[in-house]
């Protein structure tokens, strides 16, 4: 059992404060206690996530949060008593799909928390990976004339080699490349990637097939895929991300990045000829497709054999089909590197340690 006491927080405490709390902790998870110790509420990464997809503030407190868990798969903490056996927590945490049950005296006080971790040796995460590396980056020339754009240096390593390392760590063993654009250089450098601490296998393109065609140059896989596009410098927790996925019990899960835009102009709303309002440089926000997906294996008959299709295609058909697609907000670092600018500014952060190495 875990010293759970640098997991408490209170209710008036704020959302970002969780965040750092769930962050430093790693065991995704923050617990809301009154002044006495007792349990009030938990807060999970999902909650977080979810929370900004409603656009709550991140300054708010977590009694607001708390308010806001109306879904009774979410509502009501899963706790388990000091005498708990390990036979106990463990069943409670796969009947709950949880990896985590903070441990209550008779009275209701925190004592501890149990993790899946710390009672269950864990194996490699199950999942399988695709990183796109097939791109032209026709944008980023002159730099990627030599290089495609994944073996693009930043911080003095291949942007690939940052990304394959983060799967790695994430517990992923087994990683698809896929290729177009001088593959030889990928190729060379990777390997079989045994050095790498995981295991590679190349898909080439030899016409580009857009951002999803490949996929259905592989074998239908046996767990879920993980893609995600050669070209992202980012620090998405994807253990976390699996686990939203199956939460929500998606077929697709569609990482999203909120975006601002800034309207450098007033903007006059009329009814008719008249002036109803007007706006001073409103800014409007949006969540964008950040280049990192969860698939289930039955999404392959949605994927065509050697055609020329993109993830926004499936997404469509997903839906069109009546399926589960869900959005997982990245509050994580998240850098496309698609012009000559984002790359600057990789290089940059990676520099300043503005993102963790």
């Amino acid at each position: 059992m875990v010293d759970a006491t640098e997991y408490l927080l209170q209710l008036d405490n704020t959302i970002r404060q969780a965040i750092a709390c769930i962050d430093q902790g790693r065991f995704g998870i923050a617990i809301v206690v009154d002044g006495d110790g007792k349990l009030l509420g938990t807060i999970t990464d999902g909650d977080i996530r979810r929370a900004m997809l409603a656009s709550m503030d991140l300054e708010s407190s977590l009694k607001a949060l708390l308010a806001r868990k109306t879904d009774l798969r979410y509502i009501a903490p899963v706790t388990a008593s000091m005498n708990a056996s390990t036979k106990q927590l463990i069943g409670l945490m796969q009947e709950h799909s949880i990896r985590q049950i903070p441990m209550l005296d008779d009275s209701g006080h925190v004592i501890g928390l149990e993790t899946l971790d710390n009672l269950v040796p864990q194996p490699d995460l199950a999942l399988n990976a695709v990183v796109m590396a097939g791109g032209l980056g026709t944008r980023l020339r002159p730099l990627t004339e030599d290089l495609p754009k994944p073996m693009l240096p930043v911080g003095g390593r291949p942007l690939m080699e940052r990304i394959v390392e983060q799967l790695q760590q994430a517990g992923i063993r087994r990683v698809n490349v896929t290729t177009h654009y001088k593959p030889e250089k990928i190729i060379e450098h990777f390997g079989d990637g045994k050095a790498f601490g995981v295991e590679l296998s190349y898909v080439n393109e030899t016409l580009p097939l857009g951002t999803g065609g490949a996929l259905g140059l592989m074998p239908v896989p046996l767990e879920p895929l993980l893609v995600i596009n050669g070209d992202i410098l980012t620090q998405v927790d994807f253990r976390a991300m699996l686990a939203y996925h199956q939460e929500h019990k998606a077929e697709m899960t569609v990482a999203v990045q909120q975006y601002d835009v800034t309207v450098p102009y007033g903007v006059v709303e009329c009814d008719g000829p008249r002036i109803s309002q007007l706006k001073e440089k409103p800014q409007f926000n949006f969540l964008v497709n950040a280049g990192i997906y969860l698939l289930q294996p039955s999404v392959y008959k949605y994927i065509p054999n050697g055609q020329s299709f993109n993830m926004t295609d499936l997404i469509q058909w997903l839906l069109d089909a009546g399926q589960v697609v869900v959005s997982f907000p990245v509050r994580e670092y998240w850098l496309d590197i698609g012009q000559h600018e984002d790359y600057t500014k990789a290089q940059e952060d990676v520099s300043k340690g503005s993102m963790i190495e």
